[in-house]
């Protein structure tokens, strides 16, 4: 069935949602799926809802298998409805109206699926919401919920679902479907399957935009070339800058489609005037992609500590001797060179101070000054 290939180390996971979607007995109303950032969450949720909205016949039928795939692929199936932000949160005005979408019965499917992205980001008022859904659902609703793990929903929600755990898949399984897939070079692919640390979105990026490797590399450079308190502080705002041009790039092809799709949808030549009684549509979208800018800017800090968390570990490991393959293999000569140079306290003082930058960000503590406390930290410039 579609969909299944785009997901890879999971087979366990794949066998059971493929089972209980061949068996209504093994079935259940609701789903949630974990597991670590880049595991395949999302593309595992879809592979299942198109399996569930295939039907019977699905794996039989090829034709009617690859127009539902098509429809789960485009988020225009009749009988499934998709809830994915890229704010902050989720807000609850959202799932109230995608639980007055699941009272509905399926149209022309067994099921009506209903798919929760980021599960996690949903305050305690919101899952109530939610949670009054779970206890009471239709005969044919399936609510498949995805977070990073089952602790970031509240204990009556979890509850409520079977829960399937994805395993972080290894560096040879990433690489190989990136070669498989994408016809990403097998030397590249290994090289951004083992940066990305397994992340499967992040790997085919870096394996297939140069710009996003050469922001990364620029990242652990300014962060290895700190040597003052004044350098921590020009390095901070650089960081920070690389984010947010990581960040733009990262949505400004996916923002510009939207407006193209807007105003065709609106019946608006590109490059036409927009008519007054239109421009409130037009500005929705605005707002929207402005609170995804913010939430993208604060990911690609996010991103910017990961690299560095790799970039202290990797050294950590060389001043303790540890014979294993580091995650920037590539410039193991500069590392081998800061693990002489540093000791292990200050490498463990470094990944500390990165751990705290990151809740402080999350915290929303201007990210300038959570990365200017961190990199003076690891620089060893004050104590720990």
């Amino acid at each position: 069935m579609t969909g299944w290939n785009e997901l890879t180390g999971q087979e366990a996971a794949i066998a059971l949602l493929r089972e209980a979607a061949a068996d209504p007995a093994a079935m259940t109303h609701a789903w949630l799926i974990t597991g670590p950032p880049g595991s395949g969450r999302s593309n595992l949720a879809f592979a299942f809802a198109t399996e569930l909205l295939s039907g019977p016949q699905g794996a039989e039928a090829d034709g009617p298998a690859r127009a539902t795939a098509a429809q789960v692929a485009a988020r225009t199936h009749p009988d499934l409805a998709v809830l994915a932000t890229d704010r902050v949160i989720i807000s609850i005005d959202e799932v109230r109206q995608l639980v007055s979408q699941s009272q509905y019965s399926p149209s022309v499917a067994p099921y009506r699926v209903i798919i929760v992205e980021d599960a996690d980001r949903m305050s305690e008022r919101t899952s109530n919401v939610l949670l009054k859904a779970l206890e009471e659902p239709p005969p044919r609703t399936v609510w498949i919920l995805c977070a990073p793990s089952a602790a970031d929903l509240i204990p009556t929600i979890r509850s409520r679902v079977r829960a399937v755990r994805l395993r972080v898949p290894s560096v040879r399984e990433v690489a190989d479907l990136l070669v498989r897939r994408d016809g990403v070079d097998p030397a590249l692919a290994e090289q951004a399957a083992r940066e990305s640390q397994s992340h499967i979105g992040m790997a085919l990026r870096l394996a297939t935009d140069q710009d996003a490797r050469d922001r990364r590399a620029r990242t652990l450079d300014l962060a290895l070339g700190v040597q003052s308190v004044s350098g921590a502080v020009l390095a901070a705002e650089q960081l920070v800058a690389l984010a947010a041009a990581d960040a733009k790039a990262f949505t400004a092809e996916r923002e510009a489609e939207e407006r193209d799709a807007a105003l065709r949808s609106l019946g608006i030549d590109p490059g036409g005037t927009v008519p007054p009684a239109l421009r409130g549509t037009l500005k929705a979208l605005d707002e929207d992609q402005k609170r995804r800018a913010t939430r993208s800017v604060r990911d690609g800090i996010d991103r910017v500590l990961v690299d560095l968390l790799s970039l202290h570990r990797d050294i950590l490991l060389l001043q303790l001797g540890v014979d294993v393959e580091l995650v920037n293999e590539a410039m193991r000569s500069r590392l081998e060179a800061a693990a002489r140079e540093g000791s292990s306290e200050r490498s463990l003082a470094a990944l500390d101070a990165i751990g705290q930058a990151r809740r402080r960000v999350e915290g929303n503590t201007p990210p300038a000054l959570a990365l200017e406390a961190m990199l003076i930290t690891a620089s060893g410039r004050v104590p720990a």
